[in-house]
This record gives C-alpha cells, sequence and structure tokens, in this order.
C-alpha cells in the first residue's frame, strides 16, 4: 500500500515523539479524528500536549519552548487562525537569531481547507508568514516533499511554516514538472491545492489547443528563481501564471514579480477572489478550478 502524505505526517510526528525526544503541542490534537489522521494515538505522557483554546497563547508558549531548546511541532488546525497564532512566531522567534544569536526553531504545522467553514478559518494564509525576514515557508504536497520540508527543518535551526493543505492527505504521488521540446503558450507556477488540479488543467488545456509547461511550487521562502523558469518563460509566448490557495496580494504577487522579472515577461496571478467567504456553498470563496484556471489562460491567449 503506497505511503500518503497522511502516512507521512504521522511517521514523522511518532518518531519526533519517541526518537527526537520533541513534542508536538496544539488545540484538540487528540479529539475525534487525531487531525485528520495526521497524529499518532500518542497522549500527554507521550509528548503529545494540549494547548488551551486561546489562539494567541499557543504561539507564544511554541516560541518559549523553542527559546529553551526544545524543537516543537507546533499544529495550527485552521490556517485563517494564524491572525492570532502566528503574532509571537513570527515578531519573535523568526527574529531571535538575527538580533540575539538565538536560534527558535519551531516546525509550525499550518492546516488549510475549504467547504463551509466560513470568514476566518478557510483557505491558505502562507503570506502572513512569507513577508517576514528569518522564517521558512513550504507549502508540500506529496509525501517526498512534506519528508523534505520535516529534515530540512531538523538539520536547520530556523522556524518553518509548513502550508498544508487537507486534500493533500490523501495523495501518494510525487507531482513531477511538465516539460515540452518546442515553445509552449504558458509557464505555470501552482501553489498549494492548486497543484492537484494539474492533470485535469492539462486535459483541458489540451482541448483549447493552449501548451504550457508546469513547475510545482514548494518553497514559498525563501524563493529562488531557478535558470530552467527563467528559460521555460522566455520560451513561452504569452507568459506565465501563478496560482494560490491564498489571496494573490501576497506570496502569489511577490513570487510572479520576481519571475517577471528575471524573464522579462508577464506572468499573471489567479488565486482566492477578492471577497469573504461565508458558511454557504453559495458564498464559499475556493481555490480556483481546473476549469478557472485555463479560463484565465485563455482570456490571456486570446485577449477575451
Amino acid at each position: 500500500m503506497a505511503t500518503t502524505v497522511r502516512d507521512t505526517i504521522k511517521e514523522i510526528t511518532r518518531k519526533h515523539l519517541t526518537e527526537d525526544l520533541g513534542k508536538c503541542y496544539g488545540q484538540c490534537l487528540t479529539a475525534v479524528g487525531w487531525v485528520g489522521g495526521t497524529l499518532p494515538e500518542m497522549y500527554e505522557e507521550d509528548g503529545m500536549v494540549e494547548f488551551s483554546m486561546a489562539d494567541v497563547a499557543g504561539g507564544s508558549i511554541a516560541t518559549g519552548i523553542a527559546l529553551a531548546g526544545g524543537r516543537p511541532l507546533y499544529v495550527v488546525r485552521y490556517q485563517g487562525f494564524q491572525w492570532y497564532n502566528l503574532v509571537s512566531v513570527v515578531n519573535y522567534a523568526a527574529k531571535s537569531k538575527e538580533i540575539w544569536g538565538r536560534p527558535c526553531p519551531i516546525f509550525v504545522r499550518s492546516i488549510a481547507m475549504e467547504g463551509g467553514v466560513g470568514p476566518v478559518a478557510g483557505s491558505s494564509h502562507h503570506s502572513l508568514a512569507q513577508r517576514m525576514p528569518g522564517i521558512k515557508v513550504l507549502a508540500p504536497m506529496t509525501p517526498g516533499e512534506y519528508q523534505f520540508a520535516y529534515d530540512s527543518f531538523m538539520a536547520d535551526d530556523d522556524p518553518y511554516y509548513i502550508s498544508e493543505h487537507r486534500k493533500s492527505y490523501d495523495n501518494d504521488k510525487e507531482l513531477p514538472d511538465v516539460l515540452h521540446d518546442t515553445k509552449v503558450d504558458f509557464t505555470w507556477f501552482p501553489i498549494s491545492i492548486t497543484r492537484l488540479e494539474m492533470e485535469k488543467v492539462m486535459e483541458l488545456a489540451n482541448k483549447e489547443n493552449i501548451k504550457i509547461n508546469i513547475f510545482h511550487q514548494l518553497w514559498i521562502k525563501p524563493f529562488d528563481v531557478l535558470p530552467e523558469w527563467t528559460e521555460s518563460l522566455k520560451n513561452s509566448r504569452f507568459g506565465g501564471l501563478v496560482t494560490d490557495d491564498d489571496y494573490v496580494e501576497g506570496a502569489a504577487s511577490s513570487i510572479a514579480n520576481e519571475l517577471s522579472l528575471a524573464s522579462r515577461k508577464n506572468v499573471w496571478t489567479l488565486g482566492l477572489e477578492p471577497r469573504t467567504a461565508g458558511f454557504h456553498p453559495t458564498v464559499d470563496n475556493l481555490p480556483p478550478s481546473a476549469e478557472k484556471i485555463v479560463e484565465k489562460l485563455k482570456q490571456i491567449k486570446y485577449g477575451i
């Protein structure tokens, strides 16, 4: 049976608690579901520590634990709650090494989801962390990427913001880049859950006679433009597109700007609509689907 992202996170947590002598902190960790099945069924005596429901306090406690020499896994069940939880992580943990020479390594599991969860809890909010110096931000969507993120954290002394998405938990496949030998119409740079639309986007794009190269984005910060991305953009007739599960006025726009400067090509963005999500499907705010992504490419290509 193939290993899923869920299995990978669960095994990482078990190993962290039993072999690396670390602890896992957060709210409702041992409640029904064990955070989407990503936690082993372990309890406080094993290193699974339940925080109170005071959101701001959790990040501050995790920061203090890291300053005292620990390497906490800190679970925030909804990324939208980072507006409260992330205060001490970005304003103290991320700055501690630069200002005082004292590292503060925290592995922040920030979990996104959509679908009737309202105006605060839903979607990704990695742009909150992306703008702050001293923190590293990754959005793993495959088992191998998640293992890489954890291994990088354990070999580093910086705080890590891991932008997860619950829809990735069942994924057991790696997501290869897609490259064509000849000129293409677009180069697509998907982030987070929009990456799982790859196969459908390619299918719909082929029907519209739109040829695209695809480069999956794991690192959000630091963001380094790779030579093959620049070359692909230069060989793209209509430039590039960055898609995200966050509002575009943040990480997506920043990444698009870097890509555009490096290639001297137009790079567009597509993410959440600029409006507040409600609790009913008719007023929800979902990440761009394959249909919306291809529609955006058509608008650019054909000027419609």
